[in-house]
């Protein structure tokens, strides 16, 4: 093999290398964005319920808000696992950080997850 033959192999196999990454990367978006909206689905199964609690709901891509006055609740999605937020909005801090946060790996927890900060907000 001379050195543009290697060079040429080298560089297909690096192509498709990234071609595969590229496919894998769109395929847990895809994933990611289906489990999105397939909660913002649920939650909006209970609008009156939201409504009744001055509760807004709101997706953007990946994440899935229930937004209050007084708290945010946050289920953000990426490569298969939710990460679910509390934010207190009555004391603005300089800290970015989230009140609480728990990781779920379902659709179905996630559901939970949110239903236990929303009663930790309304008690």
């Amino acid at each position: 093999m001379n050195l543009k033959a290697a060079f040429e192999a080298e560089h297909a196999r690096r192509e498709a290398e990234r071609q595969a990454r590229e496919a894998a990367e769109q395929q847990r978006q895809a994933e990611d964005l289906a489990r999105a909206e397939g909660l913002e689905a649920i939650l909006a199964k209970d609008s009156d319920f939201l409504a009744s609690r001055g509760v807004g709901l709101e997706r953007r891509r990946y994440t899935v808000t229930l937004d209050h006055a007084d708290y945010r609740i946050a289920a953000y999605f990426e490569d298969g696992q939710v990460s679910v937020t509390a934010s207190d909005k009555r004391n603005a801090t300089t800290s970015a950080a989230p009140r609480k946060q728990q990781f779920a790996e379902s659709v179905e927890d996630t559901v939970l997850i949110m239903a236990q900060f929303l009663a930790d907000e309304t008690r």
